[in-house]
């Protein structure tokens, strides 16, 4: 996937919610643009034990390569 493709949802505004799957069948939902950085080829994707304003507990560098499709995480229905 090019890097112009992940940065259309991680820079909508407002932001929304969305999954990377990549074609290894994991997948890693973005829930607050902090939580990505992209390069041309890789990406960072963080991970928070609080607020994305705290220090990150960790980070996971994935080939963009790797990147099978980009869906929204659905909001949870109001009661």
């Amino acid at each position: 996937m090019r890097p112009e493709d992940i940065l259309f949802w991680l820079k909508a505004i407002p932001f929304k919610p969305f999954r990377i799957c990549l074609n290894s069948g994991l997948s890693y939902e973005i829930r607050h643009p902090k939580m990505l950085r992209v390069s041309r080829t890789t990406m960072l994707i963080f991970s928070f034990a609080g607020e994305p304003e705290d220090p990150f507990e960790k980070a996971e560098m994935v080939g963009l390569v790797l990147v099978e499709r980009i869906e929204p995480i659905e909001a949870p229905a109001h009661a």
